[in-house]
């Protein structure tokens, strides 16, 4: 009786871990978007939310590409929730910060 009552014991600590690992996964895999082009990475890295589908909110064309590209890597601290976040940790590259602000002004004159 013990030691079915082990076995019983050792296969529900099993099943759960694996459930565990498996929501894990799926959870990191949600947030590692890979960059494509701008387009799809504004849409999937959740840009979008933020500055909205034409790029009309907290976003200033007008300001020079280095602030901006500065901006989209190192992030920034808003006056009022949410922040920026900094997008060089995610593996974003200086290139690619470039093209999605180009991108966004693009999305701002349609």
């Amino acid at each position: 009786m013990r030691v079915t009552r082990l076995k019983n014991t050792a296969i529900t600590v099993s099943i759960c871990i694996i459930f565990a690992l498996i929501f894990l996964v799926s959870a990191a895999a949600q947030n590692d978007v890979k960059y494509a082009d701008a387009a799809s990475y504004y849409k999937e890295g959740k840009c979008v939310v933020c500055h909205g589908q034409k790029a009309e909110k907290k976003f200033n064309a007008d300001d020079k590409d280095e602030e901006l590209i500065k901006i989209i890597m190192q992030g920034k601290k808003a006056e009022k929730p949410p922040n920026m976040p900094a997008y060089e940790p995610k593996g974003l590259t200086a290139e690619q910060a470039k093209a999605l602000v180009d991108y966004m002004r693009t999305l701002k004159t349609q």
